[in-house]
């Protein structure tokens, strides 16, 4: 019996035995050229043995009755058949297999692919070994307002077998779920195209795969929550009332929910409060405006209460100096965005000394069982800063001279955030009789640890 490689197919032959199958095997790894692997598989020396002679095989050894998958861990077997494109029942050759493997690998859900298939009176059976690529990303649906998410995802599914919602960073899967997409659109007589963006921060590696449909004018009527209480339904709608008529747009919704809805839960001491994914429905709407009311899935989770507050760090400034700056109480509900806001003060307090990149850092030690929380504010004082460059804008030479004269802070000197403020409201004094507004930068210079003042004077053009 002579063996050959499956790159022979002309090769291939039965035995005499009709008992006896022939098998051929290719792989391929889609870590090196497709080009040089099947070269190395010509290249495979032929096993060999006992010499029989050829025999044709019946036309039924040749339809598909079988494909086995093996080694996924991400897909199911059936899910890898059917995206071969290849049929049961069907009429097949080596030919086939070999396309069948390419498009497996062009779709870069799969590492390395391995196949072999084995001839006999009954049939073909193809035996597939697959390894999963490393690294997939969640694909996401920014505005199809048309489907529920269920929905979009099995109709999705149905026509690209490997994509569930993850994708691989690399290969043509995000092309077939995007080509899908356009599909379904012309199905239902929608004007739009589907298009996606590789989501990334910065230089980083891509996170997520974003589609969109481009065209239609899609605008938010009315938002509405579900899982949220009494006492703060009234705040969450009044928070929400931004959103209407804005363009629907499913990641940016998100930003603005955590940006402007997540605080009516933290300040209430809802410390793990949650938002789902904005779900839009589209409205009857006769105009060439698309209409959609927006629901918000709310998990507010357990409130917490405040046991106590500790301080560390703080050399320049005493606890006791530093407490009184707080709002907080303890037995209160936790209200992180008062705590926030107050850690301002503190760093404008340490502004006045100089120490204009002090930091204070609450870190929360949350207690589920008891339903409270302690916050350790952790102080990064940095260092002192002393006074740069002065530098007036918008007054004639008279003026900027007069105020140049007035200004105490003398390059050199310790630096006070709190003296601009004060000058300010003197300068004005000083100023003819006019309607001036003022304001101004501090640029801090890390080299040499200065500050430079730029005064800013305009007319008013408000009022």
């Amino acid at each position: 019996m002579k063996h050959t490689p499956a790159v022979h197919s002309d090769n291939l032959h039965a035995l005499e035995s009709p008992h006896v199958t022939t098998r051929g095997i290719l792989v391929l790894s889609f870590s090196a050229p497709l080009a040089l692997c099947l070269l190395l598989a010509t290249l495979l020396p032929a096993q060999t043995g006992r010499k029989t002679a050829p025999r044709a095989l019946p036309p039924s050894a040749f339809k598909l009755i079988a494909v086995k998958v093996e080694g996924t861990k991400h897909y199911t077997p059936d899910e890898v058949a059917a995206a071969t494109g290849l049929e049961i029942g069907k009429t097949v050759s080596e030919d086939d297999f070999k396309r069948a493997s390419q498009r497996l690998g062009d779709t870069g859900a799969f590492s390395d692919i391995a196949y072999s298939f084995e001839y006999s009176p009954e049939g073909t059976k193809l035996d597939l070994q697959v390894t999963d690529s490393d690294h997939f990303v969640p694909a996401r649906f920014d505005n199809f307002v048309w489907f529920s998410d269920p929905e979009l995802l099995d109709q999705l599914h149905a026509r690209v077998p490997l994509f569930r919602d993850q994708l691989p960073v690399a290969g043509n899967l995000v092309d077939q779920v995007s080509d899908a997409l356009q599909a379904l659109l012309i199905e239902r007589n929608l004007q739009g195209r589907a298009d996606y963006l590789r989501f990334a921060h910065a230089d980083g590696p891509i996170e997520a795969f974003v589609f969109t449909v481009s065209g239609p004018d899609i605008r938010i009527r009315d938002i509405y929550f579900t899982g949220a209480g009494t006492a703060e339904m009234p705040l969450l709608q009044a928070a929400a009332r931004q959103l209407r008529s804005q363009e629907y747009i499913r990641s940016i919704v998100r930003v603005q929910a955590d940006k402007n809805l997540l605080p009516v839960f933290l300040a209430r001491g809802y410390l793990k409060a949650s938002f789902g994914d904005a779900q839009a429905k589209v409205l009857p709407d006769s105009s060439a405006r698309i209409l959609v009311d927006v629901t918000f899935s709310v998990d507010p989770g357990r409130q917490y209460k405040l046991t106590e507050v500790q301080w560390s760090g703080n050399t320049l400034f005493p606890t006791e100096k530093l407490q009184p700056l707080l709002q907080l109480q303890t037995g209160q509900p936790a209200n992180p965005i008062r705590l926030d806001e107050d850690l301002k003060a503190v760093q404008e307090l340490y502004g006045t000394r100089g120490y204009m990149a002090a930091s204070v850092q609450p870190v929360p030690e949350m207690d589920d069982a008891q339903s409270t929380v302690r916050y350790l504010l952790q102080v990064h004082e940095g260092d002192a800063y002393k006074m740069g460059d002065l530098e007036i804008k918008g007054l004639d030479t008279r003026a900027t001279g007069r105020l140049l004269a007035e200004w105490k802070l003398r390059a050199g000197d310790p630096y006070d955030s709190s003296y601009v403020m004060g000058f300010l409201d003197q300068a004005l004094k000083l100023l003819p009789a006019e309607d001036l507004k003022t304001s101004y930068i501090q640029t801090l210079n890390d080299t040499d640890k200065t500050v430079d003042v730029t005064l800013r004077f305009s007319q008013n053009t408000s009022r």
